[in-house]
């Protein structure tokens, strides 16, 4: 049945039974006056339509009433019928021939089923979760197209909605891809599970042996089995996520760690708990100057302040510092505090984030020693292993939490985070506590529970998919805190950073430009930026949309 016919049959059907109930109001007022009459008692007309009313919605005020049985059992009529046709059949038929065609034909309204043939260069999202939410919200900063896809018509409107530019459509069928101009896409990435994401893989292959597939694994055979299936990368998200968090662990072997790194350009962390720098300003540390290194900014239990010349260093502020190998070298010779070094670090949690923290941390030769309930977990690690509930006391001390210098948390469950955070801050306010979060929200609740950084699985496989889409490239640091670079907007020609002043019109850090000359880190605020340079920046995220909107990437950077 077409669209039109069923609307007007929709129609007929509520006219039909709105007459039916006004006909039956009609009828059981002129009987009500009958009666009334026969009883002696007289009500003006108005009376009889509020009687009728006010019985079958069952609120019976009861200022009107029959004497006689005739009348009484009359009423118990009126009553039941109106509980039938006012309270039963009348919300039933609004919904049914009304809401519902209303919902429905709006649906049709505002869905869309293809993408305008101008689209190109986007990326195909083929499931709505928190890596893909929050891969929307990078691709929307950068001005970057794409289109989300579901199968579910009541999910699309409710994506549309909230501002997603969702369509419906079938995964496995041929005409979706066509729609969604699959030829002219530059990425498909799915996020799904293990088996939905082999089965679109091998499908849109089958449709395109060109178009580039991206997908999220849960683990090693998953990633092998996926790219099988035509993906050009699996990336096992639990695995990254883990080894980001054990470079932050703080080890025995060296005061910098690299959190990131472009070329020859590394980005590193390292605690400033020497005598030499804690207490001092960064200008009067003059780091540039003794080691060669750029100060980008610092860590304060969470919090990143962007470097400033009279900034005081405290003993648990995290240097985030930009330099060469050799560099960065000279600066750990020169500052490391052998004696605040010591300590190895607690794992809570076996899992495939812990087993991956354990892993990265044998590798730098760092001592560490893992928590977990279940034995079979722990099999692995052999002496390393601490079987026990780490909310307790007992378990915590039996892993060395007293004598420890690291606590990596990596539970899925964000509530129990959140407790064993507070928990280990209250035993050693001294400690450094790095999380792992399950969903975005849960970040800044961490931050005030204690830890010092949290690493998410939604912004660290949203990295991965955008750097695999952009020319440009994506380092997240911390939670909120990226590095990235992309090629000199045009707003920027010929000016100077001294000129501009990113800092504080955008609240960027151009921390390196490349250009003709090769590397400039940190980058000269007198020289002109030229159209071929590339910017390395870092900045948090609202810092980062609102660089994008005063100084909006070349379009070949963006879609």
């Amino acid at each position: 049945m077409k669209a039109g016919e069923s609307r007007r049959r929709n129609m007929r059907l509520l006219s039909r039974f709105l007459l039916t109930l006004t006909g039956m109001v009609i009828v059981y007022t002129i009987v009500f006056h009958m009666l009334m009459a026969w009883e002696g008692q007289e009500h003006s007309w108005l009376t009889g339509f509020y009687w009728s009313f006010t019985v079958m919605s069952t609120l019976g005020f009861g200022d009107i009433t029959f004497q006689s049985d005739i009348g009484r059992i009359f009423s118990i009529f009126v009553l039941l019928s109106g509980v039938i046709f006012l309270l039963i059949l009348l919300p039933f038929t609004l919904i049914e021939f009304f809401y519902a065609p209303w919902v429905e034909s709006r649906s049709r309204r505002i869905i869309q089923h293809s993408l305008p043939d101008t689209v190109s260069g986007h990326a195909i999202l083929l499931s709505y979760d928190s890596i893909s939410s929050t891969l929307i919200e990078k691709l929307d900063r950068f001005g970057d197209q794409y289109a989300l896809l579901t199968s579910d018509t009541e999910e699309c409107v409710r994506l549309i909605d909230q501002g997603i530019n969702a369509f419906v459509g079938d995964p496995s069928v041929e005409s979706t891809y066509k729609r969604l101009r699959l030829e002219h896409a530059a990425i498909v990435a799915l996020t799904g599970s293990d088996f939905e994401n082999a089965r679109l893989a091998f499908t849109i292959r089958a449709l395109n042996p060109q178009i580039p597939i991206i997908s999220a694994a849960d683990s090693k055979s998953s990633s092998e089995v996926i790219r099988l299936s035509g993906a050009n990368k699996a990336f096992q998200i639990g695995n990254i996520v883990g080894e980001a968090l054990a470079r932050r662990a703080y080890s025995g072997d060296s005061l910098s760690h690299v959190v990131a790194s472009f070329d020859e350009l590394l980005i590193v962390e390292a605690i400033a708990d020497s005598p030499e720098l804690v207490g001092k300003t960064l200008a009067e540390a003059n780091l540039r100057k003794s080691a060669g290194v750029n100060v980008i900014g610092f860590w304060e239990r969470g919090e990143f302040t962007i470097s400033a010349p009279d900034a005081v260093i405290n003993p648990n502020s995290v240097l985030l510092l930009a330099g060469s190998k050799e560099t960065l070298a000279r600066f750990d010779s020169k500052y490391r505090n052998a004696h605040n070094r010591e300590g190895h670090t607690v794992v809570i949690g076996a899992g495939r984030v812990g087993t991956a923290v354990c892993e990265t941390l044998a590798s730098n030769n760092t001592d560490y020693k893992i928590v977990d309930r279940s034995p079979h977990e722990l099999k692995p690690f052999g002496d390393k292993g601490v079987i026990g509930d780490a909310s307790t006391f007992e378990t915590l001390n039996m892993a060395g939490i007293i004598e420890a210098r690291t606590v990596i948390i990596t539970s899925h469950d964000d509530a129990l985070e959140v407790y064993l955070t507070i928990f280990c801050r209250k035993l050693r306010p001294d400690i450094q506590i790095i999380c792992r979060a399950t969903e975005v929200r849960t970040i800044s609740e961490l931050h005030r529970a204690g830890a010092d950084i949290v690493l998410s699985y939604a912004s660290m496989g949203a990295n991965i998919l955008f750097n695999f889409l952009k020319h440009s490239d994506i380092l997240m640091v911390a939670e909120g805190l990226d590095i990235f670079r992309l090629k000199a907007p045009e707003s920027l020609h010929g000016k100077t950073l001294g000129e501009m002043n990113l800092r504080v019109s955008t609240g960027c850090n151009v921390i390196a430009i490349r250009g003709e000359d090769g590397l400039q880190a940190p980058p000269r605020p007198s020289i002109p930026i030229k159209p071929d340079d590339e910017l390395i920046l870092i900045s948090d995220t609202e810092s980062e949309r609102l660089f994008c909107e005063l100084h909006p990437p070349s379009v070949s950077e963006g879609s």
